[in-house]
Parts: structure tokens; sequence; C-alpha cells
């Protein structure tokens, strides 16, 4: 009712000012078209047109009926706002112009002519905004222990309301409950008793359709005490040899890493030693070259790790062997000569570790293995193997496998 009032109040304002009926007009004006809508980007122009066939004397105005709000009359500006122009070609197209659009410029625009009665047309401007995040994320570096459940959080303004995603910056896939997902939609990113595998930096997408689309970086770090896996726990060398002794660690915050012998630090300022650390991101391979093997350099070695939250060690046994041995699973398989016998797997006996349904899927390769080792008496040899074998094309961990070979030749 009130936005009513106002345009008729300003109809009768621009109409006995301006606005003087011209008896004996040929014809009344009429609109060619309807005013068309727009769609412009905040911080663009925009250009409401409307066409009018003869007007003759008549006069055309622009409303802002939303805020019920004159704003021009024929060629004169009416309202304060700096930004708001009008134009016309020949007093038959009238276009109203809006510089630097914002948001509370959109709503419809009335193109009106003070004929008895009044006649008018309307169009709507909608005014999009791009996405813009709520600034109310006070840290974006989060910091939990193992296992512990965080929410990721994110808000978003823009015309229309945006969408958010959130993803991995490194392209991992997202745990989310009992699921993997590349993307994962919500403002709110639940991440329940988090593991190691879930540190890295995620990424919130907001997007709208609006050029440009925007993203916020959190980084999540996962906190746990030092862990090690030794690959060889007993390692054999003849003397004058050179050999590496290994361990991985794993570590958030990063540990200090290195070897002891005999409760002395080894590896720092010895030319005997030489050590090696290859980090990837919380993981570390450690590796200690011990050079020109003696008799003094076997024994047990220890590697070490710590952090604020702990400490570990592994140790590997360095113990010496013949520099000729009858048998080196290394040495290439050639025809026997006189102090050699092939033998073939005719059996492969497996002690598993807690997979008792692991006979039903022990599938070996098709073509037969050959394996050289020293001349025996015997009609069959026993060989251990450790630590794994393939089962579907799949390393599965034993405790060893037997094979037992029958004599060829």
């Amino acid at each position: 009712m009130l936005a009513g009032c106002v345009i008729r109040w300003a109809v009768v304002i621009y109409g006995s000012a301006f606005f003087q009926h011209v008896k004996g007009q040929p014809s009344m004006p009429t609109f060619a078209g309807p005013v068309s809508s727009l769609t412009v980007a905040k911080g663009r122009d925009a250009t409401l047109k409307c066409v009018v066939d003869n007007l003759g004397s008549y006069r055309v105005a622009w409303v802002h009926v939303d805020k019920q709000t004159l704003l021009t009359i024929h060629t004169h500006v009416i309202t304060r706002n700096k930004r708001v122009s009008v134009s016309h070609h020949n007093f038959r197209t009238w276009l109203l112009h809006l510089k630097n659009v914002q948001q509370e410029d959109s709503g419809y625009y009335m193109c009106q002519v003070n004929t008895q009665p009044m006649i008018s047309q309307v169009g709507y401007l909608e005014i999009v905004v791009p996405p813009e995040f709520v600034n109310d994320v006070v840290n974006r570096n989060i910091s939990v222990a193992e296992n512990a459940n965080i929410t990721l959080s994110c808000r978003a303004t823009g015309n229309p309301i945006p969408k958010i995603k959130w993803r991995r910056e490194d392209g991992h896939p997202i745990l989310v409950g009992q699921q993997k997902v590349d993307l994962y939609d919500g403002e709110e990113l639940n991440l329940f008793k988090v593991s190691r595998q879930s540190m890295g930096a995620y990424l919130c997408i907001a997007s709208n359709g609006v050029p440009p689309a925007i993203s916020r970086r959190m980084h999540v770090d996962i906190t746990f005490p030092p862990m090690i896996w030794i690959p060889n726990q007993l390692v054999g060398a003849p003397e004058g040899d050179d050999i590496a002794l290994e361990c991985h660690t794993e570590a958030h915050p990063a540990a200090t890493n290195f070897w002891v012998r005999s409760d002395h630090v080894v590896g720092t300022s010895d030319d005997k030693y030489e050590t090696y650390l290859i980090a990837n991101g919380y993981k570390v391979h450690m590796k200690l070259v011990i050079k020109n093997l003696n008799k003094d350099d076997y024994g047990v070695y220890r590697c070490v790790s710590k952090n604020a939250l702990g400490e570990t060690a592994g140790s590997v046994n360095l113990y010496k062997i013949k520099a000729t041995s009858a048998f080196n699973r290394n040495i290439p398989l050639t025809s026997p000569t006189s102090d050699q016998t092939v033998y073939k797997v005719a059996e492969i006996e497996v002690e598993t570790m807690g997979n008792p349904g692991i006979h039903d899927n022990l599938s070996l390769q098709e073509e037969e293995t050959e394996i050289s080792v020293g001349h025996s008496t015997g009609t069959q040899v026993s060989i251990m193997i450790i630590p794994y074998i393939l089962i579907n094309d799949i390393p599965v961990n034993v405790e060893k496998i037997v094979l037992i070979l029958l004599k060829l030749f």
C-alpha cells in the first residue's frame, strides 16, 4: 500500500512540474517492448533500457520500486546517488545507467510514462556477488594428538549463496567416517580418530558460479611419538667389506635420529662411518654405512629416534661371515658344474602369522624355479627363506617358508 502511494505521489510530482498534455496528439505513447531484466556482477556497470513509441510531449521517469525512490524524470536525475545517470536516443530509447553496482542496487526498476492513465513497464536488476569468506577463523593451523576428533569449519557469503567443498591439497582422499572421498560438501568437515595419514593441508573451496571461486587453506598436524621399523635385524658381512645398516622411523613433531654402539653415538665425526637421513614428511629412512669391516666392528648397533613425546630404539646385530660361502642367493643361475647340484622346488611348507587361510590362496608362478646350491650327498635339501611370499600378487609376511628340494642330477 505504501509503495503504491509513493509511486503515485512521484507521478503526480513530475506530472505537475514537467508534463503538459497536448490536445489533438494523433496517438498515445506505447512501449515497444518490456524492460529487459539484467544480471550483473558486483562492481560492474548496468544499463536498463525502456523503448517508447509516439512519446510526443509526454515524459519518461525511472523509479526504483523496492526502495520507493524516484530516480530520474525525462533528462533530469532526481536522486542524490552520483552513480545514477540517464540518457536517450531520439527521445524513443531511454537508458538508465548505474555505475559500479552494489548488492543494494538489486531489485525492480519501473519505466513510467505520464499518460492518463499512467503506463509503465518493470524490469529486474540482479546483482551477483562472488564468494567471500567470513573471517571467523582465527587459527588455520590445527595440531592434535593421534586418535583425536577435529572439526574444520569454513563459511562464505555471496549471491547466490556459495557452496562449500573440501579437498586435500596433496590429492589424497579424505577419510570421513568409514568412507574415503575426494571431495566433501558442507561448511563443516568432521574427522574422527585422526591418524598420521590424515596429516596435511585441507582446502576449503567456495563457489557460486560467479568468478572467481576462492579457497582457504587449513593445515592439520597429527602428533605422535617415534616408531621404528628395521628391515634386517641380523646382517652378516665378511671382514674388509663395506656394509649398510638401515632403520625406518615415523614421528611428529620431527624426531632426532642417530646411531648408537656401546652407549656411544657413531657416525658423527669418525671417517669409519657415513650416516644418511632421507626424510619424507613424518617418515625418515636412516642408514649407517660401516667401511672396511674389521673384527672390532661386529656387534649390536642401535638406531634411536626421540622427540618431545617419547623415545624409541631398535637393534641391528652385525655378525661376521666368511668371505667365500657355500651358498649365496645372489649367485646367477648357471649350468651345474662338478661341485654343484641343481634342485627343483618340489614342495613349499608355509607357517603363517595369524593367517589360517593362507594355504587356500597360495599361488606360485607356473614356470619352474631353480636354485643353485653347494653339492649335497642327500636327495633333498631344506632352505629357510624370510621374510614374505606373494599371495595373489600381494606380499604377505610369514614366519618362514621351507622349500623342499628334490635332486635332479
